[in-house]
């Protein structure tokens, strides 16, 4: 019987920060846009992190490319 009188106050302690810790996120926009980042990650925004040299629908790419080890005679066949 004891422990009761222990844990008691030690649950509502364990309560009140918990309340403590949600009012904090509310009053610090923590749930104001739940619905923003889901619709977000489906946006293609890739080519503006891509460098202009590196993009595939460029000309200036198609002209600067190294040769591939396929395209060299002069190496053996892969197996």
């Amino acid at each position: 019987m004891e422990i009761v009188y222990l844990l008691v106050p030690l649950t509502l302690l364990l309560v009140a920060v918990g309340i403590g810790i949600f009012s904090w996120a509310v009053k610090n926009g923590q749930y104001d846009d739940l619905d923003g980042p889901a619709h977000q990650i489906l946006y293609d925004d890739d080519k503006d992190m891509i460098p202009p040299g590196a993009r595939a629908n460029t000309n200036d790419a198609a002209e600067t490319e190294s040769p591939t080890p396929s395209d060299n005679p002069e190496d053996p066949p892969r197996r």
